[in-house]
């Protein structure tokens, strides 16, 4: 592992996790600073412009999902984009099964990810997920939710590989969460170049007086207003 690489992967080592682990029982989120250099953010954001690292590239406005557009990685996945799923899944997959607790929900996710993977695989979900999202202006996401099959891992990463009010204007990663029998609440998650944010693919569970119980999320970005944004998005489960 090159000393470039290994930067990402200790600063993962090194997070509380315990704090992780509360924001994301509190709000669905939490916030990864610094988890990425400049440069590593840079060489990133420079792999957009190159066909081999991929397999599809898809345009949002075809399939009204918002503007801009997005290119899926290929396997093997560019090591940069592997190690950080690879090193980010086992304390996730923790978080992950201590929810399906909450929820009285009998699957146990594998400590680490190759074992998950495989059992993507056997469901027929076996094309990679990770992908690198590329905003101009005018541009934005729908709310969505990543789903791709039988066997959706219940958290995600994305990471803003451009710097707010120098690359980019606007462009505000969004999480609404669908409260039962309450409105709809809207965060906007600040973030900087090279902070990640671990958030909710579909829901999470929320204490109530009668237990706990499911609330969903969908996530999106706002219009941007000027420049170019890059994201890079790690998705833990692979797609049909």
């Amino acid at each position: 592992m090159s000393v470039a690489l290994a930067r990402p992967v200790e600063r993962i080592h090194a997070l509380d996790w315990e704090r992780v682990a509360a924001d994301l029982d509190r709000e669905g989120f939490a916030v990864l600073p610094g988890l990425l250099g400049p440069a590593e953010c840079r060489a990133l954001s420079a792999l957009y412009s190159k066909e081999v690292p991929f397999r599809s590239r898809v345009v949002m406005a075809r399939h009204n999902f918002g503007q801009g557009e997005y290119k899926y990685f290929a396997y093997p996945l560019p090591e940069p984009v592997a190690s950080l799923r690879e090193t980010l899944y086992p304390p996730l997959a923790a978080i992950a099964n201590r929810w399906n607790e909450y929820l009285s929900v009998s699957d146990i996710y594998p400590e680490s990810l190759n074992p998950f993977l495989k059992l993507c695989r056997d469901a027929g979900q076996a094309r990679p997920t990770p992908l690198l999202l590329e905003y101009g202006a005018g541009d934005y996401n729908c709310l969505h939710q990543d789903l791709y099959g039988a066997h959706v891992f219940p958290l995600q990463a994305a990471f803003l590989l451009s710097v707010p009010g120098q690359d980019f204007t606007g462009g505000e990663f969004v999480l609404v969460e669908n409260r039962p029998r309450m409105q709809s609440r809207a965060t906007v998650v600040p973030l900087g170049q090279g902070d990640g944010v671990v958030f909710a693919v579909h829901h999470r569970p929320v204490r109530g007086v009668r237990g706990f119980h499911r609330v969903a999320m969908r996530h999106g970005v706002s219009m941007i207003r000027s420049g170019r944004r890059h994201v890079l998005g790690v998705i833990f489960h692979d797609a049909r």
